[in-house]
Order: structure tokens, then sequence, then C-alpha cells
């Protein structure tokens, strides 16, 4: 698995974290470039991340969370 990628995502995805706006626009620019296990991996950390910051819980509707 090429977890470069999906690594650089978390990276992305945590320094934008400040701003709930600009977390949604990179997640939905990250899951338009990843292969679909990669989502499937990348969704596992996001609904993780969304629990320790509540603020991006709007975000979860960018990734099919089951």
């Amino acid at each position: 698995m090429n977890t470069n990628k999906v690594s650089f995502a978390k990276k992305i995805l945590i320094n934008v974290s400040f701003d709930p706006k600009l977390f949604s626009k990179e997640l939905k620019k990250v899951v338009a470039s990843l292969l679909p296990y990669e989502i499937e991996v990348l969704s596992k950390w996001v609904v993780s991340f969304v629990e320790q910051n509540p603020k991006l819980h709007h975000s979860l509707y960018l990734i099919d969370v089951e």
C-alpha cells in the first residue's frame, strides 16, 4: 500500500484543522485524488481525528462513514 499519499494527506489536514472550512476544502481535494483503499485508510483516521476536534464534525459528510 502506498502510505506516502495518505501520510501527506494527514499532514495537510492536521495543518489546516484550525479552520473548519479550509479543512473541508482540503479533505474534498484529498478524497478526489486518492484510490479507494487509500480513502478507506484515511477515512478511519479522519473519524478519529474529528472525535478529538468536534468543530470539524461537519466535514464527515465528505467521506463515506459507515
